[in-house]
């Protein structure tokens, strides 16, 4: 059988990983065996993380379509269930964003949902 000889593979590999633990402190960004264990971890946390945020970011559209719909004397529950018996297909996205900036067009919809419960 002939003698594999792997130094250039995993030459590159090693650098890929004490690349991605540049900033790392003391041994974690220097030797390999340390920046591999602190990259993986980092790696699980950015995964983690980016899930985590989109919960974030729709807990916080929901607050804010809350205290809009609120100040138009009606609750968020009602608010949605309105939406949905009127027809109205916008994402909590945009209605977040509509309720910040543009408080007029918001109560348009308001209306346009009480219209939908009556």
């Amino acid at each position: 059988m002939p003698r594999v000889k792997r130094g250039n593979k995993r030459l590159q590999r090693r650098k890929k990983i004490l690349k991605l633990a540049k900033g790392y402190k003391m041994t974690k960004s220097k030797l390999y065996r340390s920046a591999k264990e602190s990259v993986e971890r980092a790696l699980k946390f950015a995964y983690i993380g980016r899930r985590i945020k989109k919960r974030d970011y729709r807990s916080l559209w929901i607050v804010r379509i809350n205290a809009a719909a609120r100040r138009s004397g009606m609750s968020y529950s009602q608010f949605m269930y309105g939406l949905r018996k009127a027809g109205i297909t916008l994402d909590r996205k945009i209605l977040a964003n509509l309720a910040v900036t543009d408080e007029t067009s918001f109560a348009n919809l308001v209306s346009r949902v009480r219209q939908a419960l009556a």
